[in-house]
Order: C-alpha cells, then sequence, then structure tokens
C-alpha cells in the first residue's frame, strides 16, 4: 500500500493563495497475485493498481494540489523486479533509509518515489516479485493494508479486491486478517479451480471510525511435498511379500537338511 511520505507533503506551503487542503482519497484498489514454484523455490508476483482522487472540503475534486506527492510502499525481504507507474509513466524510485515498516510477520523496508507532475485524479501501480515465506512448514504472504491515511469524512470507505492465482499445484489454502502481530482471524474467501491451477477471491471492506481488520496473509502448503491422497500402497506390500518368501523358504531348507 502506497502512504504519502509523512512530514513531506505540506499542502499549505505547496499552496500559498489559499487556505484549501486538498484530502487524498482512495475508495478502491486492486491487488493481483501471480504464485509459482519456480526450480524449487516459491514465487509471488504482485501488480497492484490504485485509483487515487484530491478532493477538496466539500467532497468534490481539489481545484489545488501539490506539485509533487512523495510517496513510500513497504516491500517484503528480498522484493525485486519493481516497477512504479503513475497514469503509465514509470517513476524513479529508491531505498527508503529513514524508517522501516512493521507488520505481523516482520520489520519490512520501503521504497521511495515521487508523483510529478500531479493531477487531481490519477492512477498509480506498482509491479514487483518476492520468494514466498515459510513459516513453521507452511508458506505464506502478507499484503500491508495500511489504509487509514485515506479514510476521512469526506471518503469514508475503502474497499481491496485481491485476486490471487496459483499457477502450480498447491493444497490447505487459509486466508487470514491480522488483527495484531499474534492473532490473526480467518478471512472467508472464494476459491475456484481449473486443472492444477487455483484462484482466490478476497475483498476487504475498510470503513472510518470502525475497527480496520489489519493486514491480508495467505497460507498454504506444497503438494508435490505431501504424500497422495490415492498412495499406491502395493509399492510396499509387493517387498514386503518378497522377503516373507525368500525367508519361507530358507527356514524350509534348513529343516530339509
Amino acid at each position: 500500500m502506497f502512504s504519502a511520505a509523512a512530514g513531506l507533503v505540506d499542502f499549505a506551503t505547496a499552496n500559498p493563495d489559499t487556505d484549501a487542503v486538498p484530502i487524498l482519497a482512495m475508495p478502491e484498489e486492486y491487488i493481483n497475485y501471480t504464485i509459482a514454484c519456480v526450480n524449487g523455490t516459491w514465487w509471488a508476483k504482485i501488480d497492484g493498481t490504485y485509483p487515487l482522487y484530491f478532493l477538496d472540503d466539500s467532497g468534490g475534486a481539489a481545484f489545488c494540489v501539490p506539485a509533487e506527492l512523495p510517496m513510500v510502499y513497504p516491500t517484503p525481504p528480498n522484493t525485486t523486479n519493481i516497477h512504479v507507474r503513475a497514469n503509465g509513466t514509470e517513476l524513479a524510485w529508491s531505498n527508503w533509509s529513514y524508517d522501516t515498516h512493521h507488520t505481523a510477520i516482520g520489520d519490512w523496508s520501503m521504497i521511495y518515489c515521487v508523483v510529478s507532475p500531479v493531477s487531481d485524479c490519477f492512477l498509480l501501480t506498482i509491479h514487483y516479485e518476492h520468494p514466498v515465506e515459510v513459516v513453521n512448514g507452511s508458506y505464506l504472504f502478507l499484503y500491508d493494508l495500511n489504509i487509514s491515511p485515506y479514510l476521512t469524512p469526506l471518503s469514508n470507505t475503502s474497499i481491496a479486491y485481491f485476486t490471487v492465482h496459483f499457477e502450480t499445484e498447491v493444497s490447505e489454502i487459509r486466508v487470514y486478517t491480522t488483527w495484531t502481530d499474534s492473532v490473526w482471524n480467518q478471512k472467508d474467501f472464494t476459491l475456484s479451480s481449473e486443472g492444477d491451477e487455483k484462484t482466490v477471491v478476497v475483498e476487504m471492506l475498510s470503513v472510518l471510525d470502525e475497527p480496520l481488520a489489519g493486514d491480508l496473509v495467505v497460507m498454504f502448503n506444497d503438494s508435490s511435498a505431501q504424500v497422495p491422497e490415492e498412495f499406491p500402497y502395493w509399492l510396499i506390500a509387493v517387498p514386503v511379500f518378497v522377503v516373507a518368501g525368500l525367508l519361507a523358504a530358507i527356514v524350509y531348507r534348513r529343516k530339509r537338511l
């Protein structure tokens, strides 16, 4: 989740001829995950789409916006192939070395970029990839929702639409929201399958002045590492009978001797 870099945006200074302070709103966001096992390593590819709007104090489109908008974005460990775009134009980014962002599975580093020029509405997108973490024998990944800065009386709801596509066969998919670091709540989701591939769809609605669910965590198991449901037990039975037959033959031969 992108956030305006704290302390770096001074709207009054950016617009000295007016007392109006524009409010940044994001009523919806779309996050698409692609999960696959590549050369024995599980990877997550993320494509996030964020329509952003500047509103004035009446709730309409702001007539004054800052000349530029600094923003930060938390990234999981070992994130690579990062591309940030505003209205289709790629933005330069750098590592944000002043702070980290806390999540329920660790403190993440952040990247920093500047949107310029800024319009009263624009589309921010990001693509990045990272290896999936392993915790207690299960694979998991976390999306940092961090929606509270975008909830105001002028834009008091925001909904996040998640689509997670598993290109490699997995099992025991679970979805949680992180109420606290140690208290996770199970989250309903829709699951569809086509062959070995599965798709999970999750929606998270956030409302101003209501408790926020927290971040989203998806857990799963690697199907290839598990015993098949229809295990060919005859593969074990045949050697057992062969060995038993040989022992019986040896015993019988000794008795005859």
